[in-house]
């Protein structure tokens, strides 16, 4: 395996402390000597090495950003270093990453009890329990305010009915935060959630199969059949769809700087097989056509970088809005998309092998690409945001 080289065209490094460049470079030597030696197998085998969760945990890659309970409290840059190196070896293992953190711990931590967060957050910062994040379902994606699953208050907690689906962690989680509707009718300021523990009754979550993409990754779809829970289960803060919207900020930020990591990848990829290919009694390097490919992708991932990093010291400025995450998440992932696929065109016959890469973040981006908020969902949010003017109907 080639040596990873970083690009850093504008010397970026220079603007971000000596401290975030540490944590970056612990995960980088993490993914290089612990996850990418065994991705190509679990890629086949559509598996996860869930005997890393412990490491990942000891390197702070789970809830980053959160302050207390064994959480290390850093500055949104480093978060987006984690992420974008965790990428850099797979889509999948940054999912895990994001959903454990991101996803679920964030929301204990925004909108659980003292008590509750207390008992989940210091193990789950370790990776010693996993967690999961169920809102969307089988029929309401992009439109979280239509959910159907429901949650009846009775004298002894809540029972939970419905269904969710591409829930990431799901199958192996040992606590789901479920979001669901209080009630029969359709306000979604009745939308709270709910922790719901492994082996709960009428709690049924199973893998979902035959997936060309983002297969290093463990996807579930759950059934909640008169599923009781505890009083205490609730979420007492959270109240209403602005709540696990707040989460998926949290997601998506992760995600722009996820993709850079893959396309650093590829384009790594590429550059390096481009200098030892020869064709025509010289390396492919040296032929035009080649040379553009790679000053574009270098190109593009140089803006994208720029587009993180300015989200990022927005975000710990307390500045950083819904639609500038939207931004970072739907050009950087589009970038990615693209250096995978020019990649890939660099590589030939190589490009297509699971030994090489470029293929699999480019199957894996189009999963990518549409959770965490399509592509057209986030042009219509900052189409919202350019003209005062919402095309979103109901």
């Amino acid at each position: 395996m080639s040596v990873f080289q970083a690009p850093d065209f504008l010397e970026l490094d220079e603007l971000i402390t000596p401290e975030q460049k540490e944590v970056r470079d612990h995960i980088r030597a993490f993914v290089t000597d612990r996850f990418l030696p065994v991705v190509a197998q679990h890629y086949r085998e559509g598996t996860f090495p869930l005997e890393l969760a412990g490491e990942l945990g000891g390197l702070g890659a789970f809830g980053p950003t959160i302050r207390g309970y064994g959480c290390r409290g850093m500055g949104n840059v480093a978060a987006g270093l984690i992420m974008q190196e965790l990428e850099r070896g797979d889509s999948g293992l940054r999912t895990f990453a994001s959903v454990q953190g991101s996803l679920a711990m964030t929301a204990i931590d925004l909108f659980g009890s003292e008590e509750q967060k207390a008992r989940w957050l210091p193990p789950m910062s370790r990776g010693e329990m996993l967690g999961a994040f169920a809102l969307t379902e089988p029929d309401f994606g992009s439109n979280p305010a239509g959910m159907q699953c429901r949650a009846r208050e009775g004298s002894d907690g809540y029972v939970l009915n419905g269904a969710k689906k591409w829930i990431g962690n799901a199958t192996v989680a040992d606590v789901v935060v479920v979001w669901a509707r209080v009630g029969e009718g359709i306000d979604p300021q009745a939308i709270r959630g709910f922790l719901v523990e492994k082996g709960t009754a009428g709690f049924k979550p199973s893998l979902i199969d035959g997936k060309l993409s983002l297969r290093v990754s463990l996807t579930a779809s759950i059934e909640f059949t008169d599923c009781l829970v505890p009083v205490d289960a609730l979420l007492p803060k959270s109240h209403g769809l602005r709540s696990p919207l707040e989460c998926l900020n949290h997601a998506r930020f992760g995600i722009a700087w996820g993709a850079i990591g893959a396309a650093m990848a590829c384009y790594d990829e590429a550059r390096q097989y481009s200098l030892h290919r020869q064709q025509f009694g010289k390396p492919i390097a040296s032929f035009q056509l080649v040379q553009a490919k790679l000053v574009a992708m270098l190109t593009e991932i140089t803006k994208a970088q720029l587009l993180a990093l300015r989200v990022a010291q927005l975000k710990d400025a307390g500045r950083a809005k819904h639609y500038h995450i939207s931004m970072a998440k739907m050009n950087n992932v589009a970038m990615a998309i693209e250096c995978a696929q020019t990649a890939r065109d660099i590589l030939g016959a190589e490009g297509i092998l699971d030994t090489r890469a470029c293929m699999r973040h480019m199957c894996n981006l189009e999963s990518v690409k549409t959770y965490e908020g399509t592509e057209d969902i986030h042009r219509l949010i900052l189409g919202q945001q350019i003209t005062g003017i919402s095309s979103f109907s109901g």
